[in-house]
């Protein structure tokens, strides 16, 4: 069976930068085992699969995620490179699309040559700083964020200097068994900056991460006083993130480039 496969590079207006990632749209869904398979052959941080819901539904299509190791409850960069491909190959009239996910709703609008995620405000909870933390991170501070939905853990460093020249230790940060570590300081020409490591996902370093906007956003409008905030990745690859916070919902925006089609030819 040959289904269509797309590759977007996400949160950049040029091929090469931002975050690539692979979008399939489905007739139905296989064995969580196929999915899960072909993303580790994908070998990105992250597939999405996309299947079509009957006209009437609260969504138009339902999304799931996977990393080369597992499935996620919540991806900004994927969603919005399945928001380019529906808008740009699947004949999509609309400005707006719906993705029904184990997130709830998103939804995804068109402004210009950006591309604006409607993502939830995730809680997020202070608490000392787990000691694997100080051992995989030279410099982390005494106190950290723990995020419930996702098992993220984050800290707040001095400076945009200190996150980019952090190194973190992989298997330390294997050891916590969750999700893995955002860490983020104010920028020097932006808002503020992060990086994102995710080596419980599979994933040592996340080019772009949309979806750990979902708490940056909250955190810093409030240490900043302003909804209204523009954001970097500081990955070797690089992305640029226009956010605004709105109650419990955040608008993530970013750009997508089209790198590729092809088909998957499953059995």
């Amino acid at each position: 069976m040959k289904t269509p496969i797309y590759q977007i590079d996400a949160f950049t207006d040029r091929v090469f930068g931002g975050n690539p990632a692979a979008v399939m749209p489905l007739e139905s869904w296989p064995a969580d085992t196929t999915l899960q398979a072909i993303a580790l052959e994908n070998n990105l941080s992250e597939t999405a699969f996309l299947v079509r819901l009957p006209s009437g539904a609260d969504a138009d299509f339902h999304i799931r995620w996977f990393t080369p190791a597992v499935e996620v409850p919540l991806c900004g960069h994927a969603t919005l490179a399945s928001a380019w491909v529906v808008f740009n190959r699947l004949g999509w009239e609309r400005d707006q699309v719906t993705f029904l996910s184990r997130s709830g709703p998103l939804g995804v609008r068109k402004n210009g040559d950006w591309l604006v995620l409607d993502f939830p405000n995730l809680a997020f909870e202070e608490r000392p700083t787990p000691p694997l933390i100080h051992q995989a991170l030279e410099g982390a501070p005494d106190r950290a964020f723990h995020v419930p939905n996702d098992t993220n853990d984050m800290v707040v460093l001095d400076s945009e200097s200190a996150v980019r020249d952090a190194r973190p230790d992989m298997a330390a940060l294997r050891e916590l068994g969750n999700q893995g570590l955002i860490i983020t300081a104010r920028g020097d020409d932006c808002d503020f900056v992060s990086r994102y490591f995710a080596p419980g996902a599979g994933i040592d370093e996340d080019p772009v991460t949309g979806s750990i906007h979902s708490v940056l956003v909250p955190y810093w409008a409030d240490v900043l006083g302003k909804s209204v905030l523009e954001a970097r990745q500081l990955s070797a690859r690089g992305g640029l993130l226009r956010c605004e916070l709105k109650g419990d919902r955040v608008d993530i925006a970013g750009q997508a480039a089209f790198y590729m089609e092809g088909s998957v030819h499953l059995p």
